[in-house]
């Protein structure tokens, strides 16, 4: 029914608009390219400005633009310390570094080496043993064992060969990261073959070879499953070259690539079982696109082409054989399968080639099957309500913007963390050098840092004009000029953080001028509040704005958390900071690792503007305007779901009931807060602190209230 060539280039090109639909069409990829660029771009700023010699780069599907919503993929991360340096001879040795010269012998695997450790001031053979995660070999060379990374805190991490996994909140990505050691210089015997090989396909072309063949290479910590020795061999990794080849294929190879990856998952791996890799399928492309004609790859050949690639890749499996693209002596299938895993994985490719249509026309992920029968009308137009291609992609850039404003909140914290309790002039070497960072030729380079420069200029103006005050009980004119450059940050907590340095020195008609400004930003647009101390799912109501804009979105429709140090003590109202000491040293033991925050005051922005908004109005005896910024602040904190720090938001209400010499409310309050966050919770302290105003022995009742009508009552 399906076979006659006529058919199949119609069935093609069908197949070809379901992939646009579910994503895989050029304007997404290139969209996921950019995010995932911008956000590797973010990760290097980020460590050179603290002074790290670390390198991350993202690797797989999600930079490359190669998945699908129901693909599920993780995002994949290499890390490497510039500071270790692994050599093919002595003449790359490097003094103060930590070297290591690579083995290729009779007892490696090909593709795979032993680390030799050197010494670092002269570039001579390690003599002694510096931990045990390195042995002496009987030749008496010292090797470093690759089991080094297991040491860490692994408690909320799964150990994948040589990565591991972390997982996501909502909104973000799980994540595999390998932590690498750089190799500056391609093996000297893989460099030259890839060079010059060329098949018939005429790709890469030299130029792309050449260009590849320039970036570095790494060693994982991994042995091959069939070495003698697996505790001590490293895989030889060219992961940023097959980067830069996935970067240059068409739409059609991509098309094939992420159609391979549904089988894959429905299919060949259909229990979560790894028999066969994205990586292997991604091999098996790069050699069909090699010995294959161009003009082959063509929408309405998409049949055609992924029948090429399963057939490659049967024939691999049956031979136990699939040749790294680029270091072909590496086989990524020995050891791989079974017999039986064999036998069933041949005979699966087999069933598929034999009725290829029919398998995609019943395949579940991404919904295929039932798009491709609407596509060729075997089923009406609207059936099962399928989404649209629309909805699709602005989903996908929903979860490419959560990920970024998210990503800048997760930097910010990252800053600040490494400045807690540091001295002005640490802070301020941390600045400079991520202004020094600035490249406006680099278009990426420019944009990630105009995402994360303002929230540090704010952090860093506001502790300055916590000293000033400190010292002068006023705002020094360059602390002044720090906090403007942190105004655009997002909607409001740059603005707040000016407030709040207003307020604490007694402009309240500055302070007030400025909340109103900022209340206004709230309605212009529908504003998402953004923070990565908790898990958070978007509003629907921001996917079209999201969809059109998403790097813009950060800044016009995001309210991140306002944040304070220790050292911007000066600059925060009273009544907050009662937050930064939240923790009594049995609480810390029981914080988890996403908890580091809970050493600031921190607080979501929109019951911070109210609660701005009550102080500055109770100042200027705008009574009426301070009973309706209570009530907001009230309403606030009951129906708003996307508040992170809602137990804070409690505390500075209960505090504000207090200062209305309401004590009861403001007991009830702290009580809601203790609910929210049993530990770590200042509330304890307010409780304490107030039981005393209350007649001793009379009945608190602790059931939950309407907040509004508590504060109008």
């Amino acid at each position: 029914m399906f076979q006659s060539p006529d058919s199949r280039k119609h069935i093609s090109l069908m197949l070809s608009e379901v992939l646009d639909d579910i994503g895989v069409n050029e304007r997404m990829v290139m969209k996921a390219r950019r995010h995932f660029k911008l956000m590797e771009t973010m990760t290097n700023i980020t460590w050179k400005s603290v002074g790290h010699n670390i390198i991350s780069y993202c690797l797989g599907s999600r930079i490359e633009g190669t998945t699908t919503l129901g693909l599920i993929s993780d995002t994949d991360e290499l890390l490497f310390n510039n500071d270790n340096n692994v050599i093919q001879d002595w003449s790359e040795w490097e003094h103060g570094k930590t070297n290591f010269i690579i083995i290729q012998d009779e007892n490696t695997t090909p593709g795979y080496c032993f680390l030799q450790l050197l010494q670092h001031d002269i570039p001579l053979s390690a003599t002694v043993v510096p931990n045990k995660y390195y042995i002496i070999d009987k030749e008496g060379r010292i090797l470093h064992k690759n089991q080094v990374y297991e040491t860490d805190n692994m408690k909320y991490v799964t150990r994948h060969g040589p990565s591991f996994a972390t997982q996501g909140q909502q909104g973000d990505y799980d994540a595999d990261k390998v932590v690498a050691y750089p190799f500056k210089s391609w093996p000297k015997s893989t460099a030259s073959g890839w060079l010059e090989r060329q098949g018939i396909g005429k790709w890469p072309t030299q130029e792309m070879r050449r260009y590849a063949a320039s970036t570095w290479c790494f060693v994982v910590p991994t042995g091959s499953k069939i070495s003698k020795y697996p505790e001590l061999e490293w895989r030889i990794s060219t992961s940023l070259a097959e980067r830069c080849l996935m970067f240059d294929l068409d739409i059609t190879h991509i098309k094939c690539y992420v159609l391979m990856k549904i089988i894959l998952k429905s299919l060949l791996n259909p229990h979560g079982e790894i028999n066969i890799s994205s990586f292997m399928c991604k091999t098996i492309l790069f050699h069909c696109i090699e010995q294959k004609e161009p003009r082959i790859w063509k929408e309405n050949n998409l049949l055609e082409c992924l029948k090429y690639c399963l057939m490659k890749l049967s024939s691999c499996v049956q031979n136990d054989n699939l040749p790294h693209f680029i270091i072909p002596e590496n086989n990524l299938m020995a050891g791989q399968f079974t017999d039986e895993t064999k036998h069933q994985l041949l005979k699966n490719i087999s069933d598929f080639i034999q009725d290829d249509v029919q398998s995609l026309l019943t395949n579940n992920i991404d919904d295929l099957g039932e798009r491709l029968q609407v596509k060729l009308k075997f089923l009406p137009e609207g059936h099962n309500n399928l989404d649209t291609s629309l909805d699709i992609c602005k989903t996908v850039s929903t979860t490419h913007y959560l990920s970024l404003s998210m990503y800048c909140s997760i930097t910010h914290r990252f800053y600040l963390n490494g400045l807690s309790n540091k001295d002005i002039g640490i802070m301020k070497q941390t600045v400079e050098r991520l202004m020094t960072l600035n490249d406006n030729d680099n278009n990426l380079e420019h944009a990630a840092f105009t995402f994360q420069a303002p929230f540090l200029c704010s952090t860093y103006g506001s502790a300055l004009a916590s000293e000033s005050i400190g010292l002068k009980h006023q705002v020094s004119p360059q602390a002044l000029v720090w906090l403007l450059n942190g105004l655009e940050s997002d909607v409001s907590s740059g603005r707040l953080k000016l407030a709040s340095v207003f307020y604490s020195t007694g402009d309240i008609e500055k302070t007030e001028l400025i909340l109103r400004h900022t209340e206004c930003q709230f309605y212009s647009y529908p504003v998402f509040p953004m923070c990565n101390c908790w898990d958070m799912m978007p509003p629907p109501e921001i996917k079209t704005v999201c969809f059109e804009q998403i790097e813009d979105c950060v800044k016009n429709i995001t309210a991140f958390c306002v944040r304070f140090l220790k050292q911007e003590i000066n600059c925060v109202p009273h009544e907050l900071q009662y937050e930064m000491f939240r923790s009594t040293e049995d609480d810390i033991k029981h914080r988890d690792q996403n908890e580091d925050w809970m050493d600031l005051a921190t607080i979501d922005s929109l019951p911070f503007l109210y609660f701005l908004q009550y102080k500055v109005y109770r100042h200027l005896q705008r009574y009426q305007d301070q009973r309706q910024a209570l009530s907001k602040l009230a309403n606030i904190i009951e129906i708003n779901k996307y508040l992170g720090h809602k137990e804070t938001a409690l505390n500075i209400l209960g505090q504000c009931m207090e200062q209305e010499n309401r004590p009861k409310q403001a007991l009830e309050f702290y009580l809601l807060s203790l609910r929210q966050r049993p530990r770590n919770n200042v509330a304890k302290i307010h409780i304490c602190r107030l039981l005393s105003c209350l007649l001793i022995g009379k009945k608190i009742d602790k059931n939950t209230y309407n907040m509004k009508s508590l504060v109008i009552m």
